[in-house]
């Protein structure tokens, strides 16, 4: 690992400007995804700014929502009275992913900016657009089985892994940064770039900005809620395909739906379209194949990820029976 400056202020603004004043500064909080990459070399930061002094982990009540703090610990949010009452879906998308340990370590905010598991990514010897742009997408033409059919470009068709982020953009929720230019907000579905051209930036943050908190619209979904993630081992792996399902219920006809699925773009992908499909409709099988139907439009698999044309609405098709019952 190459050596690096290690600082821990108490103050957000030091943080900020701690990092916004040197290209070669990062941020860290539980760094079970930063360390990683440090160890193998693909990310090589020569200072780390350490935020855990910073008071940030809180979970409560603001403005008909709920506002959860970027240093909140995974375990913390999953477990919360509040959470599991307000926004169960958030619940069932934290507990699905990564290990009770690493759920332990791991924050909201840097949940939220883990990089992708994509292993031309983590392969130093490797071309990797994301890596090192203007070397080529090594996925392209090579093993590409966990990789993306919606929104990727010839640049990258990494996906995004975080299970927590495909919740969070089904829930309308808001993300609150601050900066050497101030505070804003930003929309979790603006949060997340698509690769393009620049598959290098995972995010719309700003040099320097920090994330503080979260906040999550109080909506009408609190019981007929489901997470389902397909993986190839029951903990500690990273979805092939998950979907997250929400919905309100008049009877049996839907008033309302969520959806979103992961492990199928380069960013956790809102199923808008799929979401009216539903809308009026009785909360059947039939009803659930159509609403996949319209959320598979413009999908396009490589070749060893085919498997997911059929995985991706089938998991969705799932998540909504079982949101439906519960």
């Amino acid at each position: 690992m190459n050596q690096f400056q290690y600082v821990r202020p108490t103050k957000q603004q030091a943080a900020i400007e701690a990092v916004a004043k040197d290209a070669n500064a990062t941020f860290i909080a539980g760094g079970t995804n930063l360390v990683d990459l440090m160890k193998r070399g693909v990310m090589t930061p020569q200072k780390l700014v350490d935020i855990n002094r910073l008071p940030l982990a809180k979970i409560e009540r603001e403005n008909n929502g709920l506002r959860i703090g970027a240093l909140a610990l995974n375990s913390a949010v999953a477990d919360d009275k509040l959470v599991r009452e307000k926004q169960p879906l958030l619940a069932l998308a934290l507990n699905a992913g990564a290990s009770a340990q690493l759920r332990n370590m791991a924050t909201v905010g840097g949940n939220m900016l883990q990089r992708t598991r994509c292993p031309y990514f983590y392969d130093t010897t490797m071309p990797c657009n994301k890596r090192e742009p203007g070397t080529g997408c090594g996925a392209l033409e090579g093993i590409n089985r966990m990789h993306a059919i919606f929104g990727f470009s010839d640049k990258c068709i990494a996906v995004h892994p975080s299970d927590m982020s495909v919740a969070l953009v089904a829930l309308d929720a808001t993300v609150l940064v601050s900066g050497p230019k101030g505070d804003r907000r930003i929309s979790f579905a603006d949060f997340h770039r698509l690769p393009g051209d620049t598959p290098h930036r995972d995010t719309n943050l700003e040099p320097g900005e920090l994330i503080t908190a979260v906040d999550v619209p109080d909506a009408p979904f609190t019981k007929h809620v489901s997470y389902y993630k397909v993986r190839e081992r029951a903990s500690y792996a990273f979805a092939l395909v998950s979907a997250a399902a929400a919905l309100e219920l008049d009877g049996n006809t839907i008033k309302a739906a969520r959806l979103a699925m992961g492990g199928v773009a380069h960013k956790p992908w809102r199923l808008t379209a799929a979401e009216q499909a539903l809308v009026g409709k009785p909360a059947t099988e039939a009803t659930f194949r159509q609403a996949a139907e319209v959320a598979m439009q413009g999908a396009k698999a490589f070749k060893h990820n085919a498997y997911k044309l059929k995985l991706a609405p089938n998991t969705l098709i799932q998540a909504l029976k079982t949101a439906t019952t519960a």
